[in-house]
């Protein structure tokens, strides 16, 4: 049996790399955690000199010494004891700051099929909790490792100078606790992923309520909730106490085993005193250095539920880290582009999908021309706009821009040269100018975000809040009204300046006041710019220079508002539907 497993020194070397930025600072903290314990053994090595010669009062030379040197002993051993623990501490925040940094960055750059399949309670749990258990495992855990382990050996050592036979009894205990504590490993780390797993369901049920709080107040499902809370709640508390009994396991046996240990030690020691071949000086120091080993191997056995829990976390936080990145193969660079978009022979399908959500799609945009995508639900729209900056990659065909085939230009590259204002816009919680100002190469003057709110139709409203450019948005922009946020958006898409548009549905949730505001900004946006617009409500892309039709996955029609109404077709009923009237209806009615 092994009693190292290879996977756990796998996950520790990986762990340990974060430490060695810092080695220097962490080779001066183990080192005064050495010292440390290494006085653990002076106190029971004064025991022998005191009973043996300091108690024989009359004789000319008592040992005067022995209490300074006690706190002697115990001064030295706090001065280096605080000095460890502020090192440590220091080395452990920058782990905890550079893994979590890399995370982070790691994570913005992963794929957008990411967030879909991942929940977002679970990728915030490993940045924010998983990070600290990986820390224990690579530094609290060495710590406590190192500190105990040099005392142990401090201890055996002491016991080995008094005596060697007393000394192999005390090592018998040792194999005894690494076998139980081989047995009880395996089964905390199963717990410990089950613990994870469900705290990432009850951040889950949490993040659920805040979000759908006035749909469970309008349905009545606050008692839904709570019972359903209490459900993950109650299997979390029970993964809790499994884990606390399976590593509790380990302090009893530590102590039984010393406890047999100590019952032999004073057995054979008494037949030994009787024989003449100890001392009560060396007895007693035998005594006390076999009793003071209790803690540390206390603490060194229950080091193993810290660090199953750091391992698990490991494999937690590695899994992200080990997340492939968005695919950028590119290497052009795009450089006044003009805006002619080409979609040759473009299919794309969803993993695991039954059918392809485009198929042979043919399409060429001249460059400042507005093209509408509409519509039944499923028809491919949001894919097509999805394709352009590369969120998705084409299964087969072709996407150009200007010449290029975007999967040959930089992904950074190719997403400079476009601007996106979606329907749900989730601000940053920052100030309305840091908001507008988002994503921006240089610094900008209030001026030039003055001009772009301007320019939005949002600066009537923003120059009316408490702070004016100022004020905090809130979270996800919720202290705005949705016009208000699209307006924001749509300013930050006019300090871009970006050659190419997309509009995803932008005001289809507004009222008609909103829509209104909006659309005029929109308008003034679109103008010299190749712009893609996506729409439910047709009344808002009449204008556009061609209206392409999708319908499962297929371009069924394009043309103007004109021509397509003229051929009767898809677009014609789309436009009845919403109780639009057709020029040939408003004749019929005449």
């Amino acid at each position: 049996m092994r009693l190292v497993d290879p996977e756990n020194l796998k996950l520790y070397r990986r762990l340990l790399k974060y430490a060695r930025p810092y080695y220097k600072a962490l080779t001066a903290g183990m080192l005064l955690t050495a010292l440390s314990a290494a006085t653990e053994p002076l106190l029971p090595a004064l025991m022998k000199p005191m009973l043996d010669d300091g108690f024989k009062f009359g004789t000319d030379t008592p040992l005067l010494w022995l209490p300074f040197a006690v706190v002697g002993i115990f001064l030295l051993r706090g001065m280096l004891g605080f000095g460890a623990t502020y090192i440590v501490a220091w080395v452990q925040n920058k782990i905890v700051f550079q893994i979590r940094t890399e995370m982070f960055a790691h994570l913005v750059r992963l794929p957008s099929d990411y967030f879909q399949k991942h929940p977002s309670a679970k990728t915030i749990n490993r940045i924010t909790n998983d990070v600290n258990g990986v820390t224990s495992a690579s530094t609290t855990v060495l710590t406590t490792l190192i500190k105990d382990g040099v005392t142990v050996i401090g201890l055996l050592a002491w016991l080995l100078y008094l005596n060697w036979q007393l000394m192999l009894i005390t090592l018998a205990v040792i194999p005894v606790l690494g076998v139980s504590v081989r047995k009880l490993s395996k089964r905390l780390r199963r717990l410990m992923h089950a613990e994870h797993d469900n705290m990432v369901l009850m951040t889950t049920a949490v993040q659920e309520a805040i979000s759908n709080q006035k749909i469970i107040k309008v349905y009545g499902g606050e008692q839904q909730e709570v019972s359903r809370f209490e459900g993950v709640a109650n299997y979390l508390r029970g993964i809790f106490m499994r884990g606390t009994v399976t590593a509790a396991l380990g302090t009893p046996i530590t102590q039984l085993s010393s406890a047999l240990a100590v019952a032999i030690i004073i057995s054979v020691a008494m037949v030994q005193s009787a024989e003449g071949m100890t001392t009560i000086g060396g007895f007693v120091s035998f005594i006390t250095a076999s009793l003071m080993m209790n803690a540390p191997l206390k603490r060194l056995a229950d080091l193993n539920a810290p660090i199953q829990r750091g391992l698990a976390a490991a494999e937690h936080v590695f899994s992200l880290l080990d997340e492939p990145t968005e695919r950028d193969t590119g290497s052009v660079t795009l450089v006044n582009v003009r805006g002619e978009i080409v979609f040759d022979n473009v299919t794309y399908r969803y993993p695991e999908a039954e059918r392809n959500a485009l198929t042979e799609v043919n399409l060429v945009v001249q460059p400042g021309e507005q093209i509408a995508l509409v519509g039944p639900s499923g028809g491919g729209k949001s894919t097509f706009a999805n394709l352009l900056p590369n969120f998705l990659h084409v299964t087969s065909g072709q996407i150009r821009i200007d010449g290029h085939a975007i999967d040959s230009v930089h992904l950074n590259s190719l997403r400079s040269q476009m601007a996106l204002v979606t329907q749900e816009v989730l601000l940053f919680n920052d100030t309305v100018a840091n908001n507008i100002a988002f994503g921006a190469t240089r610094q900008l003057t209030r001026e030039e975000i003055r001009a772009a709110a301007k320019a939005a139709h949002a600066l009537e409203f923003i120059e009316a809040l408490p702070n004016s450019f100022d004020t905090l948005v809130g979270e996800g922009g919720l202290r705005l009204s949705g016009g208000q946020r699209q307006r924001i958006a749509i300013a930050r898409a006019v300090l871009k300046n970006a050659p190419i548009l997309i509009l995803d549905e932008a005001t289809s949730a507004l009222d008609n006041e909103s829509e209104r505001h909006v659309q005029a900004a929109l308008d003034e946006l679109m103008v010299g710019r190749t712009s893609f617009v996506i729409a439910h409500r047709l009344s808002t892309i009449e204008k556009a220079d061609r209206i392409v039709v999708l319908k499962e996955g297929c371009i069924a029609e394009i043309g103007t508002h004109s021509e397509l109404l003229a051929r009767n077709g898809i677009y014609t009923y789309l436009h009845q539907v919403q109780g639009v009237s057709t020029p040939a209806a408003v004749e019929g009615s005449a």
